[in-house]
């Protein structure tokens, strides 16, 4: 890879590009553009997670985040699965950007950035368990002292002003746990995570988004850590 340039914000013609796509989201238009891709979103996209994987290796030695950017990487494609979609549009008019903190990065616990034309969020904790972590997460909130941690984490980050803790839940408390637990909203959780204040366009365009994420990632910081005490008893 080319030396990785200093993040400087991402250029107005990022979100220009966005926005236009969302008007011509074909294969046609893409390829006549997809250089501004690269080089508006892309390119510093790849310098944001050199220099902000760093900034959170600070706080969190284990932090991991990769610079390829064909997938596997923490610039996610902007291609969309279209197999079982009945949206066929074939890009994604957003951009995201994943960190994480385990063996590999699906399933673990980390830190993701979702842009648009709009603006951003930065979000920490799991959209959507899977099956061996679900059955790990539910067996920690059922235990009184992990269990109690996590729901101290959450009760800080509601009276953080902005944060928002978000997650799919069950009507019910899952078969085999007590239905009358304090913990049992917990309990009913699919996927549990947190998301920061909207950050808005002036800071996406500066290199003070790299100190916006840091501090986001910060204030989740409790929770993040217990996401990853769970994943560590999850065999993958």
């Amino acid at each position: 890879m080319n030396e990785i340039q200093a993040f400087e914000g991402f250029p107005p013609e990022g979100f220009r590009f966005f926005q236009e796509l969302a008007a011509n989201n074909n294969r046609e238009w893409f390829q006549e553009y997809k250089q501004d891709y690269i080089d508006y979103l892309q390119t510093p996209a790849v310098s944001l997670v050199f220099e902000l994987g760093e900034r959170l290796k600070s706080e969190f030695p284990r932090m991991a985040y990769d610079l390829r950017t064909n997938g596997a990487g923490s610039v996610m494609r902007i291609y969309r699965d279209i197999r079982f979609s009945k949206d066929k549009t074939p890009y994604k008019d957003h951009l995201g950007i994943t960190f994480w903190e385990g063996p590999q990065k699906k399933g673990s616990p980390g830190f993701h950035l979702f842009m648009d034309s709009a603006g951003a969020v930065f979000y920490g904790g799991h959209h959507s368990f899977d099956k061996d972590y679900l059955a790990a997460y539910r067996e920690a909130v059922s235990n009184d002292k992990s269990g109690e941690e996590l729901r101290q984490a959450l009760d800080k980050l509601d009276n953080e002003p902005g944060f928002e803790v978000v997650g799919g839940q069950l009507k019910k408390v899952p078969p085999g746990y007590n239905r009358d637990s304090p913990r049992g909203e917990l309990l009913r959780y699919k996927g549990l995570g947190v998301k920061s204040p909207q950050l808005d366009l002036k800071t996406l365009r500066s290199p003070k988004l790299i100190d916006a994420c840091a501090a986001a990632a910060h204030t989740m910081g409790a929770l993040h850590r217990w996401f990853v005490e769970v994943n560590q008893t999850v065999i993958r």
